[in-house]
This record gives structure tokens, sequence and C-alpha cells, in this order.
């Protein structure tokens, strides 16, 4: 099942795509399938036809990843934010 993941690269609009799997920190590319604009519609300087897109991390902000994610590692969830009342002592 692929990974839905908004992909934020240095100067560039964001954009949407697929993966596989989650990166290995190892690897020095992240592989992306089906690059979509956010709206869904086709990316203009990507060529027609090709199927997958590798990007290196040094291009790479961060990844955003979209849905719930099968992982037998522990996670810890955020419960809210909040903020101190007072006259701004502490």
């Amino acid at each position: 099942m692929a990974i839905q993941v908004v992909l934020h690269l240095h100067n560039e609009d964001p954009f949407m795509g697929d993966m596989d799997a989650l990166p290995d920190p190892t690897h020095s590319y992240v592989k992306i399938t089906n690059a979509r604009k956010r709206d869904g519609k086709s990316i203009p300087t990507l060529t027609n036809g090709a199927t997958a897109f590798l990007y290196p991390w040094t291009r790479i902000t961060f990844l955003e990843i979209m849905g719930d994610i099968e992982s037998s590692a522990p996670t810890e969830t955020l419960m809210s934010f909040f903020r101190e009342s007072g006259n701004g002592r502490h």
C-alpha cells in the first residue's frame, strides 16, 4: 500500500506523491511515484510519461506523511497546546 506524502523542496512549491515505504535514513535519495500538485493536477515541469522520481535528501526540507502509518514502534500523542496565564513572570 502506498504512503501519501507532501514533499517540501528548497525554494519550490510543495507537491504530493506516493512512496512504497518510509525512506531509510541511510539512503541518499527518496523515491516518489505519482507526483502531482496538492490539488491533484499534473506538475508542468515534469516530463509526461515519467513514473518515478528520485529526490536527493539535500534538496528536501521535510516530508509530510498523510494518513496512518502501520508501525510496531510505540508512538506518543500530543494532546493539546497550552498557554500559561498570568503576568508573564516565571
